[in-house]
């Protein structure tokens, strides 16, 4: 790929993931020359159909990071893992940590102007029944293993940018949602709509589209002060409020089941315990369980402020993933056809 003239190429890791690929298709359809972090052909292959130039390598292998740093001008960081229920966490501390961190090296050894990197609103640990911002003091202790590596990756991102100079800006999306998601909380969407969803709790979630999490990351690379951390979330409601929103926009009432939260509780240990007595990972476990029931509410004004962020409405988000999830087969009943 060839740059314009006086345009320097950019990097974006984690191009093959759902938010990271978001980026690499605006960047794309900006004109910007991009260049994406490939692991294998199939990634590769994708990235290169998106309009990327695939670079082979990883974020544990800082020299590779390097070569494919060689002459950008800004590396966007959205690679990382984040899941639940693990039986052994190290190998995402590793990729959420240790790669984050050598992102930040690496982009100091190539000369690069500037790191996006895309951490988590999950990273604040705000206390349960305050509302999560840029200054809000952590709880002290973690609801889940991705929440503490990604609190460790931001930390270890700023020490590291600070001792090597490297201008970075952490962009902190809440649960990101819109077409083309099909886990977290689309999970939750998807299996009510199929009449799989037998259970709920009613706690409070926050969430943001797709779109305006894309424009966030761009946002923050052309305004976003280095060494600052810029919250993105459009709206926070109830589960309640959403399965409310959910059948409003499809005339499809499913009945549920909505437990107190010490049944809920029970139920995830029990879940859990039988997965690993079969060898097998459980579906749901402690530490979902008690992410679930503290429920998060962020404050993403700061983004709007400074950056120029405009949230997209929550009924247009759910109408466009509900319209996609129809028209890519993932509605199996078949009133819902």
């Amino acid at each position: 790929m060839t740059a314009a003239p006086g345009q320097s190429p950019v990097l974006v890791t984690g191009g093959s993931g759902f938010v990271g690929g978001a980026i690499v298709d605006a960047l794309v359809a900006g004109g910007r020359p991009v260049r994406a972090l490939a692991r294998s052909k199939q990634a590769a292959d994708g990235l290169a159909a998106r309009g990327a130039e695939p670079v082979t390598g990883d974020v544990l292998d800082t020299e590779s990071l390097v070569r494919g740093m060689d002459g950008c001008g800004t590396v966007y960081h959205a690679a990382g893992m984040n899941t639940f229920c693990l039986a052994d966490p190290k190998p995402m501390e590793r990729v959420n940590v240790d790669g984050s961190a050598n992102v930040v090296a690496a982009a100091a050894k190539a000369g690069v102007g500037r790191v996006v990197y895309t951490s988590s609103a999950a990273a604040i640990g705000e206390v349960h029944g305050t509302v999560g911002n840029e200054t809000s003091a952590h709880r002290g202790w973690f609801l889940s293993e991705y929440e503490r590596t990604k609190y460790l990756a931001e930390k270890r991102v700023v020490h590291v940018a600070a001792e090597l100079n490297v201008p970075v800006v952490c962009v902190s999306p809440s649960s990101v949602q819109g077409p083309g998601r099909l886990h977290g909380t689309a999970r939750l969407l998807l299996s009510y709509l199929n009449g799989t969803l037998k259970f709920l709790v009613d706690t409070r979630m926050s969430f943001l589209d797709i779109a305006d999490c894309t424009t966030g990351h761009l946002l923050a690379e052309q305004h976003g002060t280095a060494g600052e951390r810029y919250v993105l979330n459009g709206a926070t409601f109830s589960t309640r409020e959403l399965i409310a929103l959910v059948a409003a926009n499809t005339g499809i009432e499913q009945r549920v089941r909505w437990l107190p939260g010490r049944a809920a509780s029970a139920a995830a240990v029990v879940v859990e315990a039988g997965a690993k007595a079969v060898g097998r990972k459980p579906p749901l476990c402690r530490e979902m369980m008690r992410t679930l029931l503290n429920g998060h509410t962020y404050d993403g004004s700061r983004a709007e402020r400074e950056l120029g962020v405009r949230y997209t409405p929550v009924h247009e988000t759910i109408t466009r993933t509900l319209r996609w999830y129809s028209e890519n087969g993932y509605l199996t009943r078949a009133d819902q056809q």
